[in-house]
């Protein structure tokens, strides 16, 4: 069982040490994703719109408590994307997670960036081989760049009214479907220390 490394200032030595320890029998690939997780509901997010001058805007609103849950993995190497739909967060969700994001791609060496929620507590979890974990420092979301992803998804979602909880994971899907796309990810989650530090080792 691995566990997830840390800090952040040590990313260039942990990338090199993966490098190291590569088994290139076993992976053909290596790639770096930004990891993290969001919440929609059906309760309305108002946000703003566009009307004639001197028009106020009028936009229905719903009081509602159900919610689900998006988990993603954004690479900002070739905006390769991983998203996935659950009702619900915890350790064993994103044990769960994990697995169905190492059987994508499986031959691929993932290096995930991800942060210190409680629930991505890795002490009594299995990760996958095929899967290293490194955390950025408490406190500091502007480290990773995958939280930009759901602003994207967000700014389509305010206003939105959807009736029922099948509704709103129709839509989900169907924004992830048409708009999360390899060109759209490189340009959202773009950093050039992480794809510095990563291509410096892996560039080959």
């Amino acid at each position: 069982m691995s566990r997830p490394l840390r800090p952040l200032k040590k990313l260039p030595r942990l990338l090199s040490d993966f490098r190291i320890g590569l088994n290139k029998n076993k992976y053909t690939s290596a790639n770096l994703y930004f990891q993290d997780e969001s919440r929609f509901g059906l309760m309305t997010h108002i946000g703003t719109c566009l009307t004639a001058k001197g028009v106020k805007p009028l936009v229905k609103y719903q009081q509602a408590f159900k919610s689900t849950y998006l988990f993603g993995s954004f690479s900002p190497i070739n905006g390769d994307s991983f998203i996935w739909e659950i009702n619900g967060v915890d350790t064993l969700v994103f044990e769960a997670y994990l697995k169905a994001f190492s059987s994508y791609k499986p031959n691929e060496l993932k290096i995930v960036i991800t942060d210190n929620a409680g629930f991505h507590s890795t002490t009594n979890i299995d990760i996958p081989e095929n899967i290293k974990l490194i955390n950025i420092p408490p406190y500091s979301p502007e480290l990773n760049p995958s939280e930009k992803i759901w602003h994207y998804i967000k700014t389509r979602f305010k206003n939105n009214v959807f009736e029922n909880m099948d509704n709103l994971k129709k839509w989900l899907y169907s924004t992830v479907k048409d708009n999360i796309n390899p060109q759209l990810v490189k340009s959202i989650v773009h950093d050039e220390f992480y794809i510095d530090s990563f291509m410096a080792q892996f560039d080959s």
